[in-house]
């Protein structure tokens, strides 16, 4: 039998203001010995660089993990113009210049380039694998990085702050895998000269931004306020913050405890639910809820209402 993890049972989100200079990882972990969760996970890795909102899933939070992972995120990106780095950031070497500094209405002119659906390679110094071999890894190691385009989608580009000849502040909104690095790589040779970012701050993933934001400072603070934890529970968010955009189907307290035991349900046993779930033909994705409380993620197909990922919490934890 595997170690029982240590810690407590505790559900739900915590909307982090990474710090510069701290990498995912570092950071969820932080969060984790905070709470002393048994469980904790992220949607979607910030650079060391960058700051700003790491969404921090504890507990059966981590089960809704990959709806965040696929919302639209914001940034706030710093650019040089004039010097092109190793990493497509200020950590690394310089590796080319260049003289030409594009205006302010050349700028704006280039974005609807790099708006809508577009391919994008990713930089050499990303944790994409290649071979089986982070590619971070191989360049570091002085090998020749070559990975292939992928296709991504950024949604809106502004042109914030352009005061300085010699850089460019940036808001760009986009979807899942875009690199931040490699836009700014792109923007620049467009514009035929280099860059590298120089700041990076993501300001919302989904449903999550400044506004309600706490940083790891503010939680160890609060950690040392009352023994129970309560202080810095109340940052905690809910689960259900992450599917807002997730049709709910109300289920009777016997049908919620078959789904929690992996049992599909008839979706003809559901009066006046089916507007919920389609016609039951085709599959849907949404979630089961009983007494306001989400039971499990569910996919309805063939009239039938399967659970996907069913949520074990106690119900005072699931609010």
């Amino acid at each position: 039998m595997g170690r029982k993890a240590r810690g407590r049972e505790i559900s739900g989100w915590v909307n982090l203001d990474k710090p510069r200079e701290l990498g995912s990882t570092p950071a969820v972990a932080a969060v984790r010995r905070m709470f002393d969760a048994k469980k904790a996970g992220h949607a979607g890795t910030l650079d060391p660089l960058a700051s700003g909102i790491l969404p921090v899933a504890l507990g059966e939070a981590t089960k809704t993990v990959q709806f965040m992972q696929a919302a639209q995120k914001t940034y706030e990106v710093r650019l040089r113009w004039g010097a092109a780095t190793q990493t497509d950031d200020v950590e690394g070497e310089i590796i080319e210049t260049s003289d030409h500094r594009p205006s302010a209405q050349d700028i704006v002119a280039a974005l609807p380039h790099f708006t809508g659906d577009i391919m994008q390679t990713p930089p050499a110094y990303s944790a994409i694998r290649k071979d089986g071999v982070r590619a971070y890894k191989l360049a570091r190691a002085g090998e020749s990085v070559e990975l292939a385009p992928r296709p991504v989608r950024i949604d809106a580009i502004t042109l914030i702050d352009s005061a300085s000849p010699d850089a460019c502040t940036l808001q760009v909104v986009c979807g899942k895998g875009v690199y931040i690095r490699s836009f700014a790589r792109d923007l620049a040779l467009y514009l035929g000269t280099v860059a590298h970012v120089t700041a990076l701050r993501r300001t919302r993933v989904g449903p999550f931004n400044e506004k309600n934001a706490i940083g790891l400072e503010k939680l160890e603070s609060l950690r040392h306020i009352v023994p129970d934890l309560a202080a810095l529970d109340a940052h905690v968010l809910p689960l259900r913050t992450v599917l807002d955009d997730i049709p709910a189907l109300a289920v009777s307290e016997q049908q919620a405890s078959r789904i929690r035991q992996g049992q599909a349900i008839s979706l003809v046993d559901l009066s006046g639910t089916r507007a919920a779930v389609a016609d039951g033909e085709t599959t849907t994705q949404f979630v089961a809820v009983h007494d306001d409380l989400p039971v499990a993620i569910c996919m309805c197909k063939d009239a039938l209402v399967h659970p996907v990922r069913v949520f074990n919490f106690p119900p005072r934890e699931a609010e």
